[in-house]
């Protein structure tokens, strides 16, 4: 099968896109791997669709598969990729656009400067809805808000999670160092933990200041990548309600820097704002393997 597609990188979180507005292509979860895997395919973290509105009051519909081949919910940085390839393929003249994901609707805009602004919708904080079970867990009450404690698989000193959803599971833990945070062990055992039920994306955040973070996120089904939008918007929201951070934050990641926005002062269910490049790399056509 020939697919054609185009490579994007927002932040160093990089994708292939597949423009599926008049023909949808029947990739399989391990045709999808194939194309995300960097050493037999094309590369990417993640694969984003580009699909026809499903219905009146959207724009299109955005479908995302991780590089596992496992369909999610949400990509922060996907999203503002997707509402670069749109206008630069001719789709839509529109600078702001609304999508539909599985976790709901996202409105995009495209800024003057380049950047793309994404309405990244309220965070969820009921454990229930993230999901995360916190039968036998006795909560660490911090600002106006809590930390979960997790024993770590080596046996240390427990760690203490803000738990929240930003449409997709999100663990966030503070660290005082995040070039030195133990993201590759504990990473992948945050992300598996039975505890989170549809898994989890694990962010390791260094406050700098109340308006400036560093960030690592080992995200679910991808391993460790060089920016996870959603991942940025968890740890500012996270920031907020426990204390650490003002309302406005810049958050650099190891592949460039997001502007997350949450004005806390207007309730919980206020959205969450995120700005951040989205740059196209190459396009080209791949003969993807028949496989079953």
């Amino acid at each position: 099968m020939r697919v054609p597609f185009t490579k994007m990188q927002g932040a160093g979180n990089d994708f292939i896109v597949l423009d599926e507005t008049r023909t949808r292509y029947p990739l399989n979860e391990a045709q999808i791997r194939w194309l995300a895997d960097r050493h037999f395919g094309v590369g990417a973290d993640q694969i984003l669709r580009v699909r026809p509105a499903p219905h009146a009051g959207v724009d299109f519909e955005y479908v995302i598969h991780n590089a596992d081949g496992g369909e999610v919910e949400n990509c922060g940085n996907g999203a503002r990729c997707f509402a670069r390839y749109v206008h630069d393929a001719g789709l839509t003249q529109a600078r702001s656009v609304r999508v539909q994901t599985r976790a709901g609707v996202l409105t995009l805009l495209r800024q003057d400067d380049g950047r793309v602004t994404v309405d990244m919708g309220a965070p969820v904080f009921e454990p229930a809805r993230v999901p995360f079970d916190t039968a036998g867990l006795v909560p660490r009450a911090e600002g106006d808000w809590c930390r979960w404690p997790l024993t770590p698989p080596d046996g240390g000193p427990e760690c203490w999670l803000a738990v929240l959803s930003m449409g997709n599971p999100h663990a966030v833990l503070r660290v005082d160092d995040v070039d030195n945070a133990p993201v590759a062990q504990w990473g992948p055992w945050i992300e598996s933990h039975p505890r989170f039920p549809r898994r989890a994306n694990a962010g390791f955040v260094q406050v700098l200041d109340r308006g400036c973070a560093r960030l690592r996120v080992y995200e679910r089904g991808a391993g460790e990548t060089l920016a996870c939008g959603t991942g940025a918007c968890a740890a500012v929201v996270a920031g907020i309600r426990l204390g650490w951070f003002d309302e406005r934050v810049d958050v650099d990641l190891p592949g460039g820097r997001l502007t997350i926005e949450w004005p806390a002062h207007q309730g919980l269910h206020s959205t969450v704002r995120m700005t951040g490049p989205a740059e196209p790399v190459f396009s080209g056509v791949v003969d993807v393997p028949e496989w079953r």
